[in-house]
């Protein structure tokens, strides 16, 4: 490494007659300032990918971010996720569960995005960017079962109404106090909206307004929460950004979302997180419910135990062995399968289980099999290996793996759960089980069955973690500071 030091006595032209090496360096000094000066700086887009990081702001909520089996997921994480993919670098996630200071972080740019559920306002649009909608929802009013159904707006006065501060249902209820003065909420920032709606249940208070999307997850948890009314149209769910004239990162997420729709993989997408919900039979709940208290007990350590020893969750587990004989061990179907988890004989032989009403033997031998059949599918990615391997319990390793290659001649993606769930009905169908190679088979009924198990799973996750709320067990993973773009 050179250094080259100028004192008083060598500046001048017999200096810079000394060394050609000085003017070619004043020369190069120069050209490196006039670049400074002149030469365009980087885009937002840039800088995010030059840093590797996108930084996104969102909230706790089954519709947004949570950590569940597997690691984070919810439909915004999923979607942030493919969005830093699509750019090539990590996204960074920080949860704050105040409306008002993600859109504040936001438009001062302290972030790059918020993907958080936000409805899209005009009031909102004053202040951030928001990119293009990913689905749309309405805000509903919901009370509880057995309650007085309040039929409009006007039902609302007087009542016990409580929504989340700085809300859309805020500024919703806003608009309505112009034709009705005397309408009075009460805007919580200390819980979330999920948890409104398990006070609606528990009749702390008499209403909460909640978007569609939330409403029909958490009715699984509280099949006693019922929607009132719609009190909006149709609207829609976007991510805000920050406003300014460089709007490069902004382009970016259109393309994204073009791309996402042009693909399928949106569709996809929400499908995953959303379309086992549909045909849930919320009024089934109150008896798993009732069954989680009264059976499970019998029961559980007999699913750790076995859990443990096989690698599972031992709520999925449950779940499953629910799904097959609501925890009864001298269960019977009308096609010979017996016991708890339901073992056909052949299959019970195969595991080593004497006596399939045994509970210790049906749960251990479930257990073992389930292993089995995802360690058939273990090149296929988390959530999807674990819904074709619950699919495989129900109707068979084999006319799983028939319906896959349906999918894949159908030009969907074999792999993921929300493609092969489409083909399996097909396997009753002549025009396609007589191409397979394990023939015809009832497929609808895996289908159901897996949905019904994923809501069983949550239902007990949350019955479990009740008492500790889903926005606890999330830690901010970055700290921002005043200004990071």
């Amino acid at each position: 490494m050179h250094e080259l030091t100028i004192s008083s006595d060598d500046r001048g032209t017999g200096y810079m007659q000394k060394s050609g090496f000085s003017s070619l360096f004043f020369g190069a000094m120069i050209y490196a300032l006039l670049l400074f000066v002149y030469a365009p700086g980087k885009t937002l887009l840039e800088k995010v990918q030059e840093s590797g990081e996108l930084r996104v702001l969102t909230r706790n909520a089954a519709t947004t971010y949570y950590i569940g089996p597997h690691g984070p997921t919810g439909p915004e994480y999923e979607l942030v996720k493919a969005f830093a993919d699509y750019l090539g670098v990590q996204a960074r996630f920080v949860v704050d569960e105040n409306l008002q200071s993600i859109l504040d972080k936001v438009a001062a740019g302290e972030a790059h995005l918020a993907a958080a559920g936000l409805t899209v306002t005009e009031d909102r649009q004053k202040r951030v960017r928001f990119a293009p909608s990913y689905q749309k929802i309405t805000q509903q009013v919901v009370y509880r079962k057995g309650q007085k159904r309040p039929r409009s707006v006007k039902d609302l006065v007087g009542k016990n109404l409580e929504v989340l501060a700085n809300s859309s249902h805020a500024e919703r209820l806003a608009e309505f106090r112009k034709d009705f003065p005397e309408l009075k909420w009460t805007e919580s920032e200390e819980i979330g909206s999920s948890e409104l709606l398990t006070l609606v249940a528990e009749q702390v208070i008499d209403y909460t307004v909640a978007d569609s999307n939330e409403v029909a997850l958490i009715r699984r948890f509280h099949p006693d929460v019922q929607v009132a009314f719609s009190l909006s149209s149709p609207q829609e769910l976007a991510w805000a950004m920050p406003r300014g004239q460089d709007d490069s990162l902004y382009q970016a997420a259109v393309d994204f979302f073009k791309q996402m729709q042009k693909n399928g993989e949106l569709k996809r997408l929400l499908a995953r997180h959303y379309d086992h919900v549909r045909n849930y039979d919320y009024a089934g709940t109150p008896t798993y419910m009732r069954h989680i208290q009264r059976r499970l007990p019998n029961y559980q350590e007999l699913f750790q135990q076995a859990a443990e020893k096989n690698d599972l969750d031992w709520r999925l587990l449950a779940a499953v062995g629910y799904q097959e004989s609501h925890w009864n061990p001298l269960a019977v179907s009308p096609t010979g399968v017996r016991g708890l988890m339901m073992l056909t004989r052949v299959t019970a032989a195969q595991l080593g289980v004497k006596k399939r009403t045994d509970a210790a033997q049906s749960i251990q031998g479930g257990a073992r099999y389930l292993r089995i059949l995802f360690d058939q599918f273990a090149d296929i990615p988390e959530p999807d290996r674990t819904w074709l391997a619950l699919a495989a319990y129900n109707v068979g390793y084999g006319h799983v793996k028939d319906a896959q290659k349906i999918t894949k001649q159908r030009g969907g993606d074999p792999n993921a759960w929300t493609d092969v769930k489409q083909s399996l009905p097909l396997l009753s169908k002549r025009k396609w089980y007589s191409k397979t190679r394990h023939g015809y088979a009832r497929g609808n009924e895996p289908v159901r069955y897996v949905e019904n198990i994923r809501s069983y799973y949550d239902i007990l996750r949350w019955y479990i973690d009740r008492d500790a709320p889903l926005r606890q067990e999330t830690k901010p993973v970055l700290a921002f500071s005043s200004s990071v773009l």
